[in-house]
């Protein structure tokens, strides 16, 4: 079977960095090979600088950003624990549904689709929750809130982030604005295939840990023996088979994100966001987001009436090889989300994509 080439300019995966496919072709290592561990050290030690944090527990896990949410609960929760989760998209509702499951008691504090999280609502919602948890960018709204203000004033809670379409592709400093818990996926604005989760905890998160959680493959005292404090230490302990080429890739991704430089690679992702939503808006489409809370990275934009939004994602794909995402639960046809992440955070993917949409909607 011959894969064709797409543009992904959906919510995620996007195309990935050139260097981060081609370090699938490298010689494949074992999993407790010195190379390959040396390999994971320094992927965690990029990671530490990509999310902002000196947390010793910075790592990949091996799993997407959905097992990253789940380990984020399992390790912290415990049984009664009250957990407010701002619930502003679909990502929050799942979080919410995740915490249940691990025994929490669940405070949710729901806000409307496309407004960014009340911080004050939050923080109110009860007097002294266990854990607060946000997603710091809302990847079914478009949506950026405020991490920062969260963390400020958690008092005593843990504040645990969802992460996923942020990292790499605008401002996050976990250890500045407080983040004790976040978790991240490969394969948005960091360029890589989907496959791994990168992941943080502080050791105030991990104080407070749940000594034996319900699931024995995401339990970071387990996982640490591997990874994480376990770094650089030559006593290693077995835990699973590490997916080697796809660490591989992670690590040529994060090579080429800070050799490039965090802040202009957030800069790149601004503009191109920017040009974008101009185009958008100066072909009469109206967006999603609320102004001033927008994703450059990821922009929802309403489909305008009388225009059926699975035949234009349709045409998108047959005529120009352009991949774009539908809505998310009440706005699934109502929607379209547009992902300008990684390696497609230009110029050239703005006039692509603005073509392509011309071409489609006339």
């Amino acid at each position: 079977m011959e894969i064709p080439h797409r543009h992904l300019f959906g919510p995620g995966p996007t195309n990935p960095y050139p260097g981060a496919t081609a370090a699938f072709a490298d010689p494949l290592l074992g999993h407790l090979d010195p190379v390959f561990l040396e390999l994971m050290d320094e992927t965690c030690a990029m990671l530490r600088q990509v999310w902002g944090t000196d947390n010793a527990r910075t790592i990949p896990l091996s799993a997407t950003g959905s097992a990253g949410m789940e380990a984020a609960f399992v390790n912290t929760v415990h049984e009664g624990d009250v957990v407010v989760v701002a619930v502003n998209g679909l990502f929050g509702q799942r979080m919410c549904d995740v915490a249940a499951r691990c025994g929490a008691e669940v405070v949710p504090v729901e806000h409307e689709w496309g407004q960014p999280v009340d911080v004050d609502r939050v923080l109110s919602a009860q007097p002294s929750p266990a854990i607060i948890a946000a997603v710091h960018a809302e990847t079914s709204t478009g949506v950026r809130s405020d991490i920062a203000a969260l963390g400020a004033d958690k008092g005593d809670a843990l504040l645990l982030v969802d992460a996923v379409t942020s990292i790499a592709g605008i401002e996050l400093r976990a250890d500045d604005w407080g983040i004790d818990v976040g978790y991240a996926g490969t394969q948005k604005c960091i360029g890589v295939a989907p496959g791994l989760a990168p992941f943080t905890i502080n050791d105030r998160a991990f104080e407070r840990r749940v000594e034996k959680p319900r699931s024995w493959y995401l339990d970071l005292g387990l996982l640490g023996g591997y990874v994480g404090e376990a770094s650089g230490s030559g006593g290693r302990t077995y835990h699973h088979t590490a997916p080697t080429a796809m660490v591989a890739s992670l690590h040529a991704g994060l090579a080429r994100i800070l050799d490039e430089g965090l802040p202009a690679v957030w800069e790149r992702h601004a503009a191109a966001g920017k040009l974008l939503q101009d185009g958008l808006e100066e072909r009469g489409l109206e967006l999603f987001a609320a102004e001033g809370h927008r994703l450059p990275e990821l922009t929802t934009v309403k489909v305008p009436d009388g225009v059926d939004s699975a035949t234009v994602r349709k045409a998108l794909l047959e005529k120009h090889s352009i991949e774009i995402g539908a809505g998310a639960g009440a706005y699934a046809s109502s929607v379209w989300r547009i992902g300008l992440m990684g390696p497609n955070a230009t110029p050239e993917s703005v006039e692509l994509i603005l073509a392509a949409l011309d071409d489609v909607l006339a």
